[in-house]
């Protein structure tokens, strides 16, 4: 069994975790769910030894635990698998298994060993792939496996999931929970973070929600239990009003996308964007959304046009310049800068502006800038002098939507943009982009999530093996009618 007790955990004056107490129970699957910066990300930095709480006591089996660091706590019998892993990309998977323990003769290591002993822990979670395989060639799926492996290596009690599905596709999800079953069975108390309400409400055997870094419920049985229910625990105000969209006016063609190719396009892309539409992509993981998303703002081939002006190809610099302007979907790496704050990273773009200002004006503007788009967009950050980097994910997604509502642009390209975030940041990105929608902005967006396509935009375009697949307004589109389009012919997902 896993037991917090009363755990308090603080950061410069800001209190992440209050008081939270809650049991995980051997041989069951517990949720545990809250907004970004709910004190989710804390209490599993807390469990894995990265952090030591303030007050409290982290119990396995009855037994205090003081982890002073990661391998104290994997050597303790916990693992975690967070969302972005712990791996080595050069490396085999036999070295990344049993990296920091390998198997010796001697001096030496004993690779006819490790390789035995890498197959016996991959047989474990049913990964079929050769020990000395190099880890970066394994998609993610089969990267969590390895990670699970090597928590296995350590004999773990206890394994905690961080949101294991965000980049899995539905096949990998399956076996992903097959194997999480199987854990179960053998005895093991399983911590599982995730925004999926319907994933918490099939795998989980209890749940537990946080709210502000507080203990909030926890639900000691799912029987009865629906994802309203954990929803409205978790965010503790309405959400309908945000979750849903009034009638727009649509206006003449804004974005007008001819023969648009480039690296994972397999046949040219053309299409049309309206004042004030949201146009949704949908496809399965390697569709080629993405690389639509870039080959528009930063490719060469092919024609793009806003506002009957065509746009300089080549790169982000004219496209910002003409008010286009994309939001990634890998925000740690290509949408913002960890090193900086949420004041110097709202302000990237439009600092170029303000400093024609003079010095103390432009760094008063800057202020001045920051200040608003924190309470508009109701960043949560202890100061807009915080390091970004130790913000929610949601938070950070705000940040760089804030960045590009500073400027005076036209049409927004958005990759995955609720990717990771909790129902609540959901919702208020959700109503971000419709009020840009309303101030006449065409929005082109990229989900993987049916649910999100179907509410937040007006007409479809899905994508499979590269290509466009299909398009139809969202009141004539259903789930069935997209995912048919989106399958490979004679393929599953």
């Amino acid at each position: 069994m896993l037991s917090f007790q009363s755990i308090w955990k603080g950061f410069s004056g800001v209190q992440a975790l209050q008081d939270v107490s809650f049991e995980v129970a051997g041989g069951s699957v517990h949720g545990l769910c809250g907004e970004n910066g709910a004190g989710k990300s804390t209490l599993l930095k807390v469990l894995s030894g990265v952090h030591r709480q303030d007050q409290g006591v982290l119990s396995i089996d009855e037994q205090p635990c003081n982890f002073r660091s990661a391998i104290d706590a994997l050597n303790g019998g916990v693992a975690v698998i967070y969302q972005e892993l712990n791996l080595v990309p050069e490396m085999s998977v036999a070295e990344n298994v049993w990296l920091g323990h390998f198997a010796t003769k001697g001096p030496l290591v004993d690779f006819k060993e490790l390789e035995r002993k890498t197959r016996e822990s991959l047989q474990r979670v049913g990964l079929d792939v050769s020990p000395s395989t190099r880890l970066g060639s394994l998609s993610i799926g089969q990267k969590q496996m390895v990670e699970i492996a090597k928590a296995l290596t350590r004999n773990a009690k206890v394994i905690a999931f961080d949101e294991p599905t965000s980049s899995l596709s539905s096949r990998e999800v399956d076996t992903l929970f097959g194997l999480i079953r199987d854990l179960k069975a053998r005895g093991m108390a399983i911590l599982y973070v995730s925004h999926r309400m319907d994933e918490i409400t099939s795998l989980c055997d209890a749940c537990t929600v946080l709210r502000d870094g507080k203990h909030i419920e926890t639900f000691k049985t799912m029987e009865g239990v629906d994802a309203s229910m954990i929803v409205n625990r978790m965010v503790g105000r309405e959400l309908a009003a945000a979750m849903t969209d009034s009638e727009r006016d649509l206006g003449a063609d804004l974005l007008e996308l001819r023969d648009i190719a480039g690296p994972g396009l397999k046949d040219p892309v053309s299409l049309t964007v309206r004042a004030g539409e949201i146009v949704g992509i949908f496809g399965l993981i390697g569709a080629g959304r993405t690389e639509l998303l870039k080959a528009i703002y930063m490719g060469n081939a092919g024609q793009v046009t806003i506002d009957k002006e065509v746009v300089p190809r080549g790169g982000p610099v004219a496209s910002i310049k003409n008010g286009l302007v994309f939001c990634p979907e890998d925000r740690k790496h290509e949408g913002i800068v960890p090193m900086l704050s949420v004041a110097e990273n709202l302000n990237l773009s439009i600092r170029r502006s303000l400093a024609k200002l003079g010095i103390w004006l432009a760094v008063k503007a800057e202020k001045d800038n920051a200040t608003s788009f924190i309470e508009k967009l109701r960043i949560k950050t202890a100061s807009q002098q915080t390091m970004i980097s130790n913000l929610s994910g949601g938070n950070q997604q705000k940040v760089i939507l804030a960045r590009w509502l500073s400027e005076r642009i036209k049409v927004i390209l958005l990759d995955e943009p609720t990717r990771g975030i909790d129902v609540g940041s959901k919702a208020e990105i959700y109503a971000i982009v419709r009020d840009l929608a309303r101030k006449g902005i065409g929005v082109l967006f990229v989900s993987s999530e049916l649910p999100e396509v179907l509410a937040l935009s007006d007409r479809v375009f899905v994508m499979c093996e590269g290509r466009i697949a299909g398009s139809m307004p969202t009141k004539e589109a259903t789930e069935a009618k997209l995912l048919s389009l989106a399958l490979p012919k004679g393929g599953a997902a």
